[in-house]
């Protein structure tokens, strides 16, 4: 927490706003609010601290006015703002309210840095490996999680393996990442191929690409389950954030021993 948030939780003591038990709850951990109590949410503000990273909003079903609470609350911490599965109208008025808001309407995300220097030096390198172009979506969202998580990417389009010769063209581009995130629908084979490739995590992401059999997504699913690649996990179907969020950890967590 910075001064600026601690001082507005003084104010509010001073102002008979705010009890002194909750302003202690609120401080308490060396400092650092431990959530705020808002209208329509309960933010996490000490995520950050143990896990690394801050809260991430989850938009879709969600009003904007919960929304730009949540990212309120975090900026007043100084922290980051991240929302996935946000809609154009939701993020319209975040953008209003933050003009320096990055809506990216592929991915449906939409973040805010703490500040101009956020992502200007990263850590780690993930290449994020599609299918087709229709998988892009899905993709879209994993790199923009990987870019608010401050990682290097490196994305790779449309390698499916209908065109194998693709794949083996862009290795070099792959082969050297800390992890690897590969998005693809119908049958779900590229990450099994991919993770042939490679001495690092394979997170396979199935999409609900695919026609009637595919059963939107789940005979990808089960097709990255039963991978025989040994380095090859598997996370939600469209998750591409999950499947970010873990490659940055793993980036992250690489790079920080390889400084030991």
């Amino acid at each position: 927490m910075n001064s600026e948030a601690i001082r507005q939780i003084l104010e509010q003591v001073q102002r008979g706003e705010l009890a002194v038990n909750q302003a202690a709850e609120q401080l308490d951990g060396h400092g650092q609010a431990l959530s705020e109590l808002m209208n329509e949410a309960l933010v996490d503000l000490d995520r950050h601290r143990r896990c690394g990273f801050p809260e991430v909003a989850y938009c879709e079903g969600k009003s904007t006015a919960a929304i730009l609470e949540v990212f309120d609350s975090l900026q007043r911490a100084g922290q980051t703002c991240f929302g996935t599965r946000i809609s154009d109208e939701q993020a319209a008025e975040v953008i209003e309210r933050y003009p320096n808001a990055r809506h990216n309407p592929i991915a449906r995300t939409i973040r805010i840095d703490s500040s101009p220097e956020h992502g200007s030096r990263t850590v780690g390198k993930v290449a994020v490996i599609t299918a087709g172009t229709t998988d892009r979506p899905v993709a879209e969202e994993a790199i923009e999680t990987l870019h608010w998580m401050e990682c290097g990417v490196e994305s790779i389009i449309d390698v499916g393996v209908a065109g194998p010769h693709r794949l083996a063209q862009n290795v070099d581009r792959f082969s050297d990442s800390d992890a690897v995130v590969v998005v693809a629908g119908m049958e779900g084979a590229l990450p099994s191929v991919v993770g042939g490739w490679l001495s690092c995590p394979v997170i396979g992401v199935p999409t609900s690409v695919g026609y009637g059999a595919a059963f939107g997504g789940v005979a990808a699913l089960l097709s990255m389950l039963n991978s025989c690649a040994s380095n090859v996990c598997v996370v939600n179907i469209d998750a591409g954030f999950k499947a970010a969020y873990i490659a940055g950890m793993i980036a992250q967590r690489a790079q920080r021993d390889d400084c030991e």
